[in-house]
């Protein structure tokens, strides 16, 4: 008897010691939540939220695993009060004269541990804005939360009539603008377009193509009715219609959609950036990256047509995993995805094994490239063709557009001012899967790194030029490097490349190695197989200076979409070898043709009859 209310008593005493356990981790666990509203920040207020903001992320600095938490509804940040810093962003930074400063709404740096729950808020921006940057920090998840800009930072004009002499355009709502001596002008909340880049979407067939703002900036602009503007001019040559949108920019790139800098483990997840200025998403120099169901797209009630000024997302000098899941781009003036390093350019060579390099190209210098015991390749800029590698002792940056590097180790002896370096330790790992691609003018997905590079399941719809373009050069955008091992798989690209004829090839592998050298070949290891291809026109894939690429098992579907140009090359392989053009099913008018060029057809493995 009193064994058992012994071991009743002792098991209620454990049952409370649990209860009590249980409890004080959740209230643990609660004490970590840091609620945005409790700094003052009031949803559906449209009142400046930037202070409260910046307080709410100050005080989660000294919780562990915290969690801010926001309050759902639409919240405004104004550059007033907003956290401010010195950015220098790779492709988004130009002109020295100007200020780098940047207004970020959420700022979020020396982090560890930190989960951002955005309760699906619409976080509304005023001014050009960087919409969060995470700077120097580790295991940050961005999650559930809306960016938009209450005045994007590119107009839209809708063309209702056009005649001869003059052309009618319904304007945006959210694009305001002026008339002044019979000449508009496109303004926003502290600035003024000082020029303009237009980019024509034609809606009914969803395509997006480079255009002029010149014959409108000659006509006279005359003022209707509210929204309304009619211009005057010589239109005879233009070909607009009805239902057309026109995109206008100032081209001058001075800021970015998100920053993602030195920072490891960085988990963007449904994230939805409506608008972005400047460039997209930007990690730069950062270690294991991934975007789940991240969206680069125009609100769908907003009406507006443009929801990236240039590219979605971009990666520079990256390492670890880059990982891209079931996102979503529509409507950008540029590239939806693009990964790469810099290659910059020797200036001088010192014998105490010291080394001065350059950025060469004008929108991206002023951080760090390269640090201290990473691995490089030194490169000969016009074959591209590896010189030595070696190792880093120390890196420095010495001012804003050059670095000094110390080897850890001899200077290679054929060494020389002009050849450039890459960084061959910050090169990621790349898979993009599961995503669809649409409603821009250039490129699907710019890729060149060292590392597996995965594009599985994705939807490449209308891109303007290349659906992917695997480039890599050092005498033009500097953006390196060579890839070594690429699977393309299970796909569909449909109807792209439109804007490229002739050199329309829906995938293209285009190394700018301006001298070819016998037995070296800039790319290899490239596997393109089991996709779908829904092609109007012939041109399908293009390759150069490439050992070891696949393109087989793939189906070709014709379509009346466009007419077709005058390049009748399926395929053109430039000083290629190893390849393997086999078990394709082309549903098409046409049979399929080969072009060879500065290779012979001994590299050619083919089922293909028409070789050329």
């Amino acid at each position: 008897m009193k064994t058992t209310m012994f071991q009743t008593f002792k098991s209620i005493f454990i049952a409370l010691l649990t209860l009590f356990a249980i409890q004080s981790g959740i209230y643990a666990q609660q004490t970590n939540i840091v609620r945005l509203s409790d700094f003052g920040v009031k949803s559906n207020s449209f009142e400046n939220a930037s202070e409260g903001v910046k307080k709410a992320i100050e005080f989660c600095k000294g919780k562990t695993n915290a969690t801010l938490l926001l309050p759902g509804g639409r919240i405004d940040l104004w550059p007033e009060g907003a956290n401010k810093r010195e950015l220098y962003i790779s492709n988004s930074t130009e002109d020295d004269t100007l200020s780098k400063v940047k207004n970020i709404g959420f700022l979020f740096e020396n982090f560890k541990n930190l989960t951002i729950e955005g309760n699906n808020t619409l976080v509304v921006l005023h001014g050009k804005m960087v919409s969060f940057a995470i700077l120097n920090s580790e295991n940050v998840c961005l999650k559930n939360i809306r960016f938009d800009y209450e005045r994007p930072t590119i107009s839209e004009l809708t063309i209702s009539s056009v005649s001869p002499d003059s052309i009618e355009t319904i304007i945006h709502p959210d694009s305001r603008y002026f008339i002044d001596n019979g000449q508009i002008g496109f303004y926003g909340e502290g600035w003024k377009s000082k020029s303009y880049h237009a980019i024509l979407f034609e809606a009914d067939k969803s395509l997006m193509k480079y255009n002029s703002f010149e014959p409108f900036s000659k006509g006279r602009a005359v003022q209707t009715s509210s929204l309304h503007v009619t211009f005057q001019g010589d239109f005879s040559k233009s070909s607009f219609h009805p239902g057309d949108i026109l995109t206008v920019r100032d081209p001058y790139r001075d800021n970015c959609g998100g920053f993602i800098s030195l920072s490891k483990d960085i988990q963007l997840e449904n994230v939805k950036m409506h608008f972005m200025h400047g460039l997209g998403i930007v990690s730069q120099f950062t270690e294991n990256i991934s975007l789940l169901k991240v969206v680069a797209a125009p609100q769908k009630n907003s009406r507006r047509i443009i929801g990236s000024f240039a590219d979605c997302f971009h990666f520079s000098g990256c390492k670890g995993k880059i990982m891209i899941d079931s996102c979503f781009t529509s409507g950008s003036h540029d590239d939806p995805i693009n990964v790469h390093g810099t290659h910059m350019k020797i200036m001088a060579v010192t014998k105490d094994k010291k080394i001065t390099v350059r950025f060469m190209h004008h929108q991206t210098y002023g951080f760090e490239a390269f640090f201290a015991k990473d691995s490089i390749a030194f490169v000969n800029p016009q074959t591209l063709m590896p010189i030595a590698y070696a190792k880093l002792k120390d890196a420095k940056l010495v001012n804003k557009r050059e670095m000094e590097l110390e080897l850890d180790g001899e200077l290679p002896e054929n060494l020389k001012v002009g050849d450039c370096i890459e960084n061959i330790t910050w090169t990621p790992e790349v898979t993009i899967r599961n995503s669809r691609f649409e409603r821009t003018n250039t490129r699907g997905l710019l890729l060149t790194t060292r590392r597996k590079i995965l594009v599985e399941n994705n939807i490449f719809y209308r891109t303007g030029m290349h659906a992917i373009l695997i480039a890599n050069d050092a005498s033009s955008w500097y953006e390196s490097g060579a890839v070594q091992d690429v699977s393309i798989r299970n796909n569909m690209f449909e109807e792209c490349a439109y804007n490229s004829a002739p050199d329309n090839y829906v995938i293209a592998i285009a190394p700018e190695n301006h001298q070819l050298v016998n037995g070296y070949y800039v790319h290899r290891n490239i596997r393109i197989e089991n996709n779908t291809f829904k092609v109007y026109d012939r041109p399908i894939l293009s390759a150069r200076s490439t050992n070891g690429l696949v393109f087989s098992n793939n189906t070709i579907n014709q379509s009346s979409f466009l007419n077709a140009g005058t390049n009748e090359s399926t395929l053109r392989l430039t000083a290629c070898k190893n390849v393997v053009v086999q078990k394709n099913k082309f549903n098409t008018t046409w049979e399929p043709k080969i072009t060879l060029d500065q290779m012979s057809k001994k590299e050619l493995k083919s089922d293909t009859k028409k070789i050329k």
